[in-house]
């Protein structure tokens, strides 16, 4: 059952066209992962989402209710980890705590058992009286979360919660998405690491220019690289009719990407491919000054769909 629906979202600062007509539909329970270079949008569509910055136009859906209509109702439901730390230095993990389970109209006795649960569940309680300008980055993210999990919400926008974090922290965190998944929540996360990605993610899709360019299941996505790509970098332009001949020659070869003297080959096996592709170069008097092997990753597939690094 979805529990997001997204239909021609846009987002525009005068001039300025930031988020481009997306449409995506999230299900319930399920980890949906955002990947893109820095400035592809990703922070500002999950502000929209998740009703901290009004839409331009389009409509979204939030469990059944009308972004433009019932903020308040979609706001109780959700809980938003933000990319900064958002908690006051000079207090300690409870009274932090505290405070934003006030703002979330918390009672005295439900908050305390909340607060205990939930400092448990990041693996702090023990901590839970020191002043959070003494946290480790990664005790400080922890918390991060903590404080946006306190209302039970159904719905979890985490944008980045692991950047720049200790091992331990980070696989406290990723048990936690574990936990959160088994109890059907609905998580929605920004990452720039794949590893993240393929490992937490049920469906993942990738941004870039305000727009959603590719989405799928990690293992769909790959298939699109097939066996992987060959980059060959030449020392002369190689024309489109040599590179035709190329492709009908070797059944190894499922797609060419050009661009002036860089020719990159989708392949069915990159070992095998090389040395037939490397051949046929050589037969007709190309000179090739260095090959790039990419393997069917998800960082090679962002790099095939935009030709951009992943923090560009």
């Amino acid at each position: 059952m979805s529990i997001i629906e997204a239909a021609n979202v846009e987002k525009r600062y005068g001039d300025l066209h930031v988020i481009k007509g997306i449409d995506v539909t999230i299900e319930e329970g399920q980890v949906f992962g955002l990947l893109g270079p820095n400035g592809a949008g990703k922070t500002t569509f999950i502000s929209m989402l998740s009703a901290q910055l009004p839409i331009t136009s389009g409509q979204v859906t939030i469990d059944g209710f009308d972004i433009h209509v019932s903020t308040k109702e979609i706001k109780r439901r959700i809980g938003v980890v933000p990319q900064d730390i958002a908690l006051y230095p000079e207090l300690n993990a409870y009274d932090n705590l505290k405070f934003f389970g006030a703002l979330y109209g918390l009672k005295r006795k439900e908050l305390k058992e909340k607060i205990d649960w939930i400092l448990t569940l990041v693996g702090l309680k023990d901590r839970a009286s020191d002043p959070v300008k003494n946290y480790s980055g990664g005790m400080k993210r922890r918390i991060n979360i903590a404080a946006a999990l306190l209302h039970d919400p159904r719905i979890i926008f985490m944008d980045e919660p692991t950047v720049g974090i200790d091992p331990q922290s980070r696989n406290k965190i990723y048990e936690l998405i574990h936990f959160l998944k088994e109890q059907k929540r609905t998580i929605i996360y920004t990452t720039h690491y794949m590893e993240e990605a393929s490992n937490l993610c049920d469906t993942i899709a990738i941004l870039d220019g305000g727009r959603i360019i590719e989405i799928g299941t990690t293992v769909d996505l790959l298939k699109k690289l097939h066996g992987g790509i060959l980059e060959f970098h030449l020392d002369q332009d190689m024309g489109s009719k040599e590179i035709r001949t190329i492709m009908d020659t070797h059944d190894c070869i499922i797609e060419c990407l050009q661009a002036k003297e860089k020719v990159g080959f989708i392949v069915t096996n990159t070992q095998e491919a090389l040395q037939t592709i490397l051949g046929s170069l050589s037969a007709k008097g190309i000179k090739v000054s260095s090959v790039n092997t990419m393997p069917p990753t998800l960082e090679t597939l962002f790099l095939h769909l935009t030709g951009k690094e992943l923090r560009e």
